[in-house]
């Protein structure tokens, strides 16, 4: 049997108790009258000194006495009390006059002004602190807000209620479910508490804690959460939600989840209706799919066109290969073409102070261009590229990747390849464009053509330098193992002159166009930050201008 029930059949038992007193003292119990009001309380408690505030009894169809419950009224048949603005309305009520107390059965039903109603089957209401209990089938309406549960207590001068069985909160948008909770009527705030779930139309909310203002419908997370919707998942442990706007702004290294990729930051802001994403500070977006990550301290992303914007100590990295490529920029943008189509393809562009980093590959440039649809990273603007001991420059330089692995190198204009020996010797080749391949990670073969030039170094088996070749052609092949050239074959003829070694003139130690570059090289993917400046007299005389870079602030986008 349920306290429900137990305390109902202890009220009825009371009843009769007092109808056969009734029956007996018709005299006394004044059985003629059809209905009560609070003229006819009587009044054995004058030596006990009032409340401040008296619950007040306005209207019952009956009254019941009180002479085998002393200081206690029963009232039964539509009966209406009122303390403190507040309307009481139930079936039947005991009412103790001592301790200011009531205690209400069935269609309990208390009113506030003309914006907060209150339902339930049992309620006891101490009118000394103004905390009124109810329980079972509990209903609290507030405008357009309704609390169910069966278990409410609810404290009118702190105007809050709460229960701590499980219940529900609805209001024109929002249903939450949890544990715990409470509500107050004035502030429109709710806190939830232990399995906190919280749906509408686009979207529900997981939490552990969660805090909800009905009036702006913005939801606070205090605690774990996950945000569901079609587009995306949110985790977070701090942070807003506004769920008529679909705005996030969120703290504590929030993610944010939508096909394949993964945005994190310290703080995050989220608009779900326009797809767009921000991070701040220390921010990843991981693409899962593809194998790559873009770090820095600021990322704009927008879902729907898959576009992204990154800047401060950005980076992208490719992690599809067992070593990590690492390019920084001042800025990252990567654009996504033909959506929806099997011909859909990236392309990443880095400006300002470009630095590649990976064991088998080093870069820097002013510019970088990467096209997923023919795997190319075209570096522009000054750029150089180091492989090993060779070094690749000129005004313009395709690398092609073949699964993140480079392919093949097109220099054009200004071309110069260059493998350094020892300190003091190299191998150089200059022309108008030079296409180098590679197999595993290294150079295997160089064509070079157009007004080429070269300075090599043949060597014995032990390594050892014989001499210098310097030979002017048109076109010229070099053939490479181990990192070491190993034959050379120029056309359709050439001139040149082999020195002995001892006997090389110091003038044709190097071409015209040589330069090494070891200073501006990267050495680890920390030192992509480094910046260094290329030395005047090392810079290229640029016969084409320099791609132009589009002025940009994503931050500057009205949300």
């Amino acid at each position: 049997m349920n306290s429900k029930s137990l305390k109902h059949i202890l009220f009825r038992l009371t009843i009769l108790v007092s109808c056969l007193w009734m029956i007996q003292n018709p005299s006394l119990a004044q059985a003629d009258s059809l209905s009560v009001d609070a003229s006819q309380l009587k009044d054995t408690t004058k030596q006990v000194s009032r409340p401040k505030s008296k619950i007040e009894l306005i209207y019952a169809d009956r009254g019941l006495g009180e002479h085998k419950l002393p200081n206690v009224n029963i009232f039964v048949g539509n009966v209406h009390f009122v303390h403190n603005g507040m309307n009481l309305f139930c079936d039947s009520i005991l009412f103790n006059r001592i301790s200011n107390t009531i205690e209400a059965f069935d269609n309990v039903r208390m009113e506030q002004g003309d914006t907060l109603f209150i339902y339930g089957d049992y309620l006891h209401y101490d009118g000394e602190i103004e905390l009124a209990r109810l329980r079972d089938n509990i209903r609290m309406e507030n405008i357009s807000t309704t609390l169910t549960t069966d278990s409410l207590n609810f404290d009118r001068i702190q105007d809050l209620g709460y229960y701590f069985n499980g219940g529900t909160l609805k209001d024109t948008i929002n249903l939450l479910v949890s544990d715990w909770g409470e509500y107050s009527p004035s502030t429109k705030v709710a806190k939830f508490k232990k399995e906190v779930h919280l749906t509408n139309d686009q979207m529900e909310l997981f939490s552990d804690t969660l805090i909800y203002n009905t009036d702006n419908t913005i939801a606070t997370i205090l605690g774990p959460s996950e945000i569901l919707s079609a587009a995306n998942k949110i985790l977070s442990t701090k942070g807003f939600y506004n769920t008529s706007k679909e705005q996030a702004e969120l703290l504590n290294r929030s993610q944010i989840y939508t096909e394949g990729k993964i945005l994190t930051g310290d703080s995050l802001y989220y608009d779900r209706l326009l797809g767009i994403g921000e991070a701040f500070q220390n921010i990843e977006m991981t693409d899962t799919i593809n194998k790559n990550l873009l770090t820095g301290n600021y990322c704009y992303y927008d879902e729907r066109l898959q576009n992204a914007f990154a800047t401060d100590r950005a980076v992208a990295i490719d992690y599809s290969q067992g070593d990590s490529l690492y390019i920084h920029g001042d800025t990252l943008r990567l654009n996504t073409y033909d959506l929806n189509t099997d011909s859909v393809f990236r392309e990443v562009r880095v400006y300002d102070k470009v630095r590649i980093f990976r064991d088998d590959l080093q870069g820097v440039c002013d510019t970088l261009i990467y096209n997923s649809k023919d795997s190319c990273i075209t570096l522009l603007n000054d750029p150089v590229v180091w492989n090993g001991t060779q070094q690749l420059l000129g005004e313009k330089i395709s690398l092609f990747m073949n699964d993140s692995t480079i392919d093949r190198a097109h220099i054009e204009k200004q071309a110069l390849a260059v493998e350094q020996k020892d300190s003091l010797h190299y191998n150089q080749i200059s022309g108008n464009e030079i296409e180098a391949f590679f197999q595993k990670g290294q150079i295997h073969q160089i064509d070079v053509s157009g007004n080429v030039i070269v300075g090599f170094y043949p060597e014995e088996k032990d390594l050892t330098l014989l001499g210098l070749i310097r030979a002017e052609t048109s076109f010229m092949t070099l053939y490479i193992a181990n990192m070491q050239m190993q034959k050379m074959k120029m056309f359709p003829q050439s001139n040149g002159v082999l020195y002995p070694f001892t006997q090389i003139p110091a003038d044709q130690l190097y071409l015209d166009n040589f330069v090494w570059l070891e200073y501006l090289r990267p050495k680890s993917k920390e030192d992509i930050f480094n910046w260094v400046d290329k030395k005047a007299e090392h810079k290229l005389k640029k016969s084409t201008p320099e791609l132009e870079k589009p002025k940009i602030d994503p931050r500057s986008i009205k949300r």
